[in-house]
């Protein structure tokens, strides 16, 4: 038994007896961990919020049978604080911390995942782009470093290049006419473009796309992503609430703005 360090990502934390928390980071030298932390959820806490989802945080662990027990933990860049006054980038840093937890085996280093997560993170907290690109980048990075990554500029079939006509989730990505097979999404060629931008880090490209060619480029990521995790990611439900409520408070600002021009031309 002995003391080590690590940084990592704060994923989730769940509670532990009356006053304690069991903490599952994501760290960059040891990978996924859980650990426990005690007297956190007393009001007088020396951990105060230092271990809640979102935080970077630098942790000194003492390792043990079975819970290894934080014993320091200072805060690198509280992520969460500026994400919780923004429910569409809340919701999308919420997607991102439960999927990077049910990629991620405890004990095995993922550094490329870790760099990955903080990337994203830092990028939604930077407001330079959709929250929605941002995520949906994310998810493709995360499936191609889990090895899960989808064909999108060539057939997954057969290799072809071009001429692309659908999108197979079973099959592994897009398809081309010989080999579609009923049942495949036909996904719009900006569509495939989207995604192969978001997936290379083109945001010029990405930034200028159509929304309705983002919304399907949501729905192909979000259902090839738990297709491959063999169940859902629940804070996905709550990203496209809150597209779907943007989307009615768009179409109401839009008649409301129609109105006005009405009044104003009597």
């Amino acid at each position: 038994m002995s003391l080590y360090r690590d940084e990592g990502i704060v994923l989730r934390t769940q509670k532990l007896g009356e006053a304690d928390r069991i903490v599952t980071v994501l760290t960059r030298r040891t990978g996924k961990l859980r650990a426990a932390a005690k007297g956190v959820r007393k009001t007088k806490s020396r951990f105060g919020a230092r271990l809640e989802p979102f935080t970077h945080v630098d942790l000194q662990l003492y390792e043990r049978r079975s819970l290894d027990l934080i014993t320091q933990a200072e805060t690198l860049r509280p992520y969460g604080e500026p994400l919780v006054a923004d429910y569409p980038r809340y919701t999308a840093g919420m997607a991102m911390l439960e999927t990077t937890d049910k990629l991620t085996e405890e004990r095995e280093p993922s550094l490329r995942q870790f760099l990955l997560l903080v990337g994203a993170l830092r990028t939604l907290v930077e407001r330079d782009h959709d929250s929605r690109l941002v995520l949906d980048a994310f998810l493709l990075r995360s499936l191609s470093v889990a090895g899960w990554a989808p064909a999108i500029d060539e057939c997954c079939r057969c290799g072809e290049r071009g001429q692309l006509r659908g999108f197979a989730i079973a099959a592994g990505g897009a398809v081309c006419a010989r080999c579609r097979q009923p049942g495949a999404a036909t996904p719009a060629p900006p569509t495939f473009a989207l995604m192969l931008a978001l997936l290379r880090g083109d945001w010029e490209y990405a930034d200028g796309t159509e929304q309705r060619h983002r919304v399907e480029c949501s729905g192909l990521v979000a259902a090839y992503l738990q297709w491959h995790l063999e169940h859902g990611i629940r804070s996905l439900r709550h990203v496209e609430r809150g597209a779907e409520e943007r989307g009615r408070s768009d179409d109401d600002s839009d008649d409301t703005s129609d109105d006005n021009s009405d009044r104003e031309t009597v």
